[in-house]
């Protein structure tokens, strides 16, 4: 009779320390055009209709308990939280329909941003770069059978909890208004070339058009506390400010672990 083994989260390193490829989508349309507001960017309306994705740096990851550190706090230092997948090898061309069974493991990410380089940088029209750091991931990866009914249409329908220097930040629930599912988002990355085995997709931010389940990232908040009193009223983060990011099953039990990083001076 197998036995369970007792898992202190804390002592594991990501699951992949780098990647042949991580690609990170926007898969929460709404969130997308609140940053966008945020910056004084239109929205185009082919954003509702076509994947918006990137492709960050896949050869240093952090750990779920690494410090994140950045050589500035005047960059505007923000957590995004998400949900990422794991595929395996993925021909080019391969259609939304049939992108779903090269699904093979899931895990959360904090895809940290800085966001006072991004308009700057997106101006040149090449992307991100500077503005995007190490990436860090949850301790556990899963495949989506141990999900059960909360994975179904290539999306994850639980909660994804945040927690800013011990507060409760948000808790948006990670399948409620994803505009693309993750089978869009391989079947977008895949148009053009193939995918290999173990790249990593990000769903992007999550969030929701429920305001009162909070955000996943500082720069949402500060684009509501905007619209609402003509300017943000809550800062980036600072050193020594610690996240953590995590999802619990119905019985309140930890899928993946908990990232658990803080801000340090680089």
């Amino acid at each position: 009779m197998a036995t369970g083994l007792e898992l202190d989260d804390a002592a594991l390193a990501a699951p992949f320390p780098r990647a042949f490829q991580w690609v990170d989508g926007s898969a929460y349309v709404n969130h997308v055009e609140l940053v966008r507001k945020a910056r004084g960017a239109d929205m185009p309306p082919s954003f509702w209709t076509d994947p918006l994705i990137y492709q960050g740096g896949s050869d240093d990851f952090l750990g779920p308990r690494d410090d994140i550190p950045v050589p500035s706090e005047e960059f505007g230092i923000d957590m995004e939280a998400e949900v990422a997948v794991v595929t395996d090898d993925v021909p080019m061309s391969t259609d939304a329909r049939d992108a779903e069974a090269h699904i093979k493991l899931l895990m959360l990410v904090n895809d940290v941003s800085l966001r006072n380089l991004v308009p700057a940088e997106l101006a040149k029209g090449f992307g991100f770069y500077q503005s995007k750091p190490s990436t860090a991931f949850s301790p556990v990866a899963v495949t989506p059978d141990e999900l059960g009914g909360a994975w179904r249409n290539a999306k994850l329908h639980l909660p994804l909890v945040t927690h800013l220097n011990g507060r409760l930040f948000g808790e948006p629930d990670a399948g409620e208004d994803m505009t693309f599912s993750f089978a869009d988002l391989i079947a977008h990355a895949a148009r053009t070339r193939k995918l290999g085995a173990g790249t990593i997709v990000g769903s992007g931010t999550v969030s929701n058009l429920d305001r009162s389940r909070g955000s996943s990232c500082l720069a949402e908040l500060r684009m509501l506390e905007t619209l609402e009193h003509g300017s943000p009223r809550t800062p980036f983060m600072k050193f020594g400010d610690r996240v953590r990011i995590e999802m619990l099953d119905a019985e309140g039990h930890s899928i993946f672990g908990a990232i658990d990083q803080q801000v340090v001076e680089a």
